[in-house]
């Protein structure tokens, strides 16, 4: 399977701004956006002006690759999300925010969507009692995800459930921290996506 394999830090100084690819790292002193915040290349630090198609463009690449999506997958997304009734827009947001990998990151249980996507593939979570090791799972309202058993015994979990207290955890998301245990409550609305991401712009884009 494709997978991006380069920098992440690249990526936000591509977009101009930190997108938390790497967790905690952003927060300290050893983030290079933090060091160099101009775009990577010999011309990174030249002022450019963009064009209306050149800020649809980066606003798409911006959402891609917060969610760590490549482009033919984001592709697909975005036709899913104009096939249903509503706000396209909207609708392509929801499809990332519920998918598995980004919902453990969501419940704390990985310190990035990266590491997320790690844990999933290595079978460290399961859906409705059902072992489920694919990162794009689509989670439903009422889902039940935990940790599988014995995973609490994995050195890298027990440092993520040490550091997590179950706070700010997304309203459409609940999790017991005495069994490690999360229910989808419902399909995040608009207001509950936190994404720096104007998604009209990336339907402006596929509209052309």
């Amino acid at each position: 399977m494709a997978r991006y394999i380069g920098s992440v830090c690249k990526m936000c100084r591509r977009e101009g701004e930190k997108l938390f690819l790497k967790g905690d790292r952003c927060l300290s002193d050893k983030c290079s956006f933090s060091r160099r915040s101009y775009a990577p290349g010999q011309h990174g630090q030249a002022r450019k002006k963009q064009s209306e198609y050149g800020l649809q463009l980066r606003e798409k690449q911006k959402l891609r690759r917060i969610y760590g999506i490549l482009e033919a997958q984001f592709a697909r997304y975005f036709d899913l999300a104009e096939r249903k009734k509503g706000i396209t827009g909207e609708h392509l947001l929801q499809l990332l925010e519920t998918r598995l990998d980004n919902v453990v990151y969501r419940l704390k249980l990985a310190g990035s969507r990266q590491e997320a996507r790690q844990l999933v593939r290595h079978g460290f979570f399961r859906v409705n009692d059902r072992k489920v090791n694919i990162p794009s799972y689509q989670v439903k309202p009422g889902d039940v995800i935990k940790l599988k058993d014995g995973a609490s015994n994995s050195l890298l979990i027990k440092g993520i459930l040490e550091a997590n207290n179950g706070q700010n955890i997304p309203e459409w998301l609940e999790l017991d921290t005495n069994v490690w245990t999360a229910r989808v409550i419902s399909i995040p609305s608009r207001e509950q996506i936190d994404v720096p991401i104007q998604e009209h712009l990336i339907v402006e884009l596929y509209s052309r």
